[in-house]
């Protein structure tokens, strides 16, 4: 027997399901996804699951793909070690990202129900600050609370120094120095991880999220590579996601590396938490509207001449609002075509989910 709630079950999911008669179907958490299968950690143990024909058909009107880190409603079939999945409880938090290469604003779902994502970055040639400002409204998008992890410590004779960039940019976001080849930083990391709290990393390819992982666990769970010397940049070792549970408590999903992060939406606000030094400062700009760009009276380009603000933090910041009410067009442009399409009557749409298409691996 496995007790759920070291895989998160609490009050919580209790409520949530106790509001409908589920029948003879049983509470699961999906701990791996393999795009048409599933593993669903049940009270009974792991088993494989799959949709239901139902579940997959209401795909077509909107309803949620099934991610890791869902709670679903699983139904064992007799005398089999497999079983199927016919619903996913309303989830508490999602990470996502924009599918990458679509043409039109298209949600990719990283994981559900995370409670803190720890966003990794190499101390190497990899490094970049300008990239995690971009990994930073993600995680406030999201709901879940950010931890930045600045791992391969053992690589880097300045990691306070660029700890104390990751700081300035970050503000209020704890910032942490790890080293698993010198098993520097273990004790504060573990202690985001006790029972019930799920843990999810992400960063870019070869940033040593599998490294970590089997650090933590305290064995060889995930499969690790080594980087290309020219670049510093790493091949896909994670293919895909997957929950373990760690023997200090807690659960982590380990998720493919991203070559790219293409910013989805900012329902959450997460642009403005993550550049919230520059919002105050733009309080204090002569016009409300100001674009921070040639107003005259404009606190922030101020800032960014006296020292007081980095230029490249600036030039970031007007990037990634280009970037989010570009997609808001997209997206705006796409449900306007999805309309004419409906009122012609000659091409009827299939309304698919912004899950429905996210199988397209990680760059």
């Amino acid at each position: 027997m496995t007790n759920l709630t070291q895989y998160g079950w609490n009050d919580h999911w209790d409520k949530e399901w106790s509001k409908e008669d589920r029948g003879l179907h049983r509470p699961g958490r999906i701990t791996a996804d393999f795009g048409q299968k599933f593993k669903v950690c049940t009270e009974e143990g792991e088993a494989w699951g799959e949709m239901s024909g139902k579940m997959k058909h209401g795909l077509q009107s909107g309803a949620p793909y099934p991610a890791v880190g869902d709670w679903v409603e699983f139904q064992m079939l007799e005398g089999e070690d497999r079983g199927v999945i016919h619903g996913i409880l309303d989830r508490k938090t999602n990470i996502s990202r924009q599918k990458a290469g679509a043409k039109s604003a298209q949600e990719q779902l990283i994981a559900a129900n995370v409670d803190v994502l720890f966003l990794v970055t190499s101390l190497n040639d990899d490094y970049n600050p300008r990239r995690m400002e971009r990994y930073l409204i993600m995680a406030w998008n999201s709901g879940v609370n950010p931890v930045i992890l600045l791992s391969k410590a053992d690589l880097c004779d300045d990691a306070d120094i660029k700890a104390a960039e990751m700081e300035l940019i970050a503000p209020g976001v704890p910032v942490h120095v790890v080293s698993a080849l010198e098993d520097r930083g273990k004790e504060a990391v573990t202690g985001y991880l006790r029972e019930g709290v799920t843990v999810a990393l992400t960063g870019s390819s070869g940033c040593g999220k599998s490294t970590i992982v089997n650090w933590l666990a305290e064995t060889s769970a995930q499969r690790t590579q080594g980087i290309r010397e020219d670049d510093s940049r790493g091949r896909h070792t994670t293919t895909h996601r997957q929950l373990f549970l760690l023997p200090q408590g807690g659960l982590m999903v380990d998720t493919p590396g991203m070559r790219e992060l293409q910013l989805y939406d900012d329902d959450g606000g997460g642009w403005e938490q993550a550049f919230a030094d520059i919002e105050a400062i733009g309080r204090s700009c002569r016009f409300a509207d100001c674009r921070h760009e040639r107003e005259a009276g404009c606190a922030v380009r101020a800032a960014v001449e006296s020292g007081e603000l980095d230029a490249k933090r600036l030039q970031n910041y007007r990037k990634t609002q280009r970037e989010l009410e570009f997609q808001m067009k997209k997206e705006a442009r796409g449900q306007r075509k999805m309309n004419r399409t409906d009122r012609s009557g000659k091409d009827p749409v299939r309304r698919k989910s912004s899950y429905w298409n996210q199988r397209l691996h990680d760059e």
